[in-house]
């Protein structure tokens, strides 16, 4: 693609980045077969082929227009795109690129603006998420049916966190809503490889990954989280008393593998953040490395549990973000799971951070479809593994919907 950028941007780092990646799409057009919103609404501005066109045409300085937002804000930034993409076309960076400019020079309406400030300044910070989730909790049953649904119930009893007793030792991001809305999930993380010999630790200091502002677009914000959980989780680095940091969010874990690329103009953080990046793992990737103490553990059972039929969703964020594919699965299989076909299953289910709250219409529609999907053979139950789509998915099926290293939790338990 020929490009001719704007003064404005041209000679500019993210200038230079968003020339080169313009330049590395050739039009083919396979992404429009994988894109979800494209699936939906057949409109070419609705496909990242469209969107490139977009972002072209407003970075080579033709005005920016609500209609560039529009088609931008329904992007879920899946990317399964880049996963297509036969030339490697790096569409999320350029999309987090155009999505700063057009936000200054927008100004979007006040009720659009007030919901993604308060997005923005409850759900990164743990304390005062957890805090109005508890009102909200305890007004439940008073509130009519259809905003009842709306806020999930407490969490079932979670289990104890194993003592630090091995010699390997591994960090784990809490986040921000997942220990609220699904502590069982590191402490059974925590289980599971204590199992293995591995102790995992958590910082307090650590939180948020930065995510959620920097895709609402407050990206200084968005870096500032970043940084902080580097601080955090530095000194152990450096002292190298752990060998990994193991995410159990896939979409915490696709941004802080990315630390080395936000912070890259940052001359205090960038090689920090480059070795952060490196020792970042998804606990898929943790755990497949041990597959053959797995096996040993199942082997050594003495009631052997019945087999039973579960469906898996993997989230965009581990099969096209962090290109995972087949591990969560594979470590399932070998606990005696009997995993069913998932039509579409490299489409999202409309969770994507905060759109399902940012776009509801689009966001339900791809639910139905994938819950659809999940339920086509009959699972006795489904397992994912990101706490985004965990929450969306619970909201459109009556099956128990659960992280899968619970799953395995509860298999090795048994």
């Amino acid at each position: 693609m020929q490009t001719k950028l704007a003064d404005f941007i041209k000679d500019t780092p993210q200038g230079k980045e968003a020339d080169a990646i313009l330049r590395s799409c050739v039009h083919c057009g396979f992404c429009l077969a994988t894109c979800p919103t494209y699936q939906l609404l057949g409109d070419e501005l609705d496909s990242p082929r469209g969107r490139i066109y977009l972002m072209k045409q407003m970075l080579e300085g033709q005005p920016v227009t609500e209609k560039t937002q529009l088609h931008l804000d329904r992007c879920l930034t899946c990317r399964a795109c880049e996963t297509t993409c036969p030339s490697g076309v790096r569409y999320a960076q350029l999309v987090d690129i155009s999505r700063d400019i057009i936000d200054k020079q927008i100004k979007r309406k006040p009720k659009f603006g007030i919901l993604r400030f308060t997005l923005r300044k409850t759900l990164p910070n743990a304390s005062v998420f957890k805090s109005l989730l508890k009102l909200g909790q305890l007004a439940r049953p008073m509130l009519p049916s259809k905003l009842k649904d709306s806020v999930p119930q407490k969490p079932e009893h979670v289990g104890e966190w194993p003592a630090i007793q091995h010699a390997r030792k591994m960090l784990v991001l809490d986040g921000c809503v997942q220990p609220t809305l699904a502590p069982n999930i590191n402490t059974a993380s925590a289980r599971v490889l204590d199992k293995l010999g591995i102790s995992l630790i958590k910082s307090k200091k650590a939180g948020c990954c930065g995510a959620v502002t920097f895709h609402l677009n407050e990206q200084q914000d968005g870096l500032g989280y970043m940084r902080r959980n580097i601080d955090a989780w530095w000194p152990l680095i450096e002292q190298k008393e752990v060998e990994a940091i193991v995410m159990t969010a896939s979409g915490c874990g696709v941004t802080v593998k990315e630390y080395g690329h936000y912070l890259r103009f940052d001359p205090n953080y960038a090689e920090k953040a480059r070795k952060i990046a490196v020792l970042t793992k998804d606990i898929s990737e943790i755990l497949h490395a041990e597959l053959e103490k797995i096996k040993q553990l199942i082997d050594q059972q003495i009631t052997k549990p019945k087999k039973s039929k579960l469906s898996f969703h993997s989230p965009c964020t581990l099969q096209h973000g962090q290109q995972i594919r087949g591990l969560a699965e594979g470590i399932l299989k070998v606990a005696g799971y009997e995993l069913t076909l998932v039509p579409g299953a490299h489409l999202c289910c409309g969770s994507a951070g905060t759109y399902s709250i940012l776009q509801p219409e689009l966001s339900q529609q791809l639910l139905k479809n994938k819950v659809n999907a999940l339920e086509t053979d009959k699972p006795e139950q489904i397992a994912t593994a990101n706490i985004g789509c965990l929450v969306h998915l619970r909201d459109g099926t009556a099956l128990l919907v659960r992280h899968w290293i619970e799953v395995l939790d509860e298999r090795l338990s048994s």
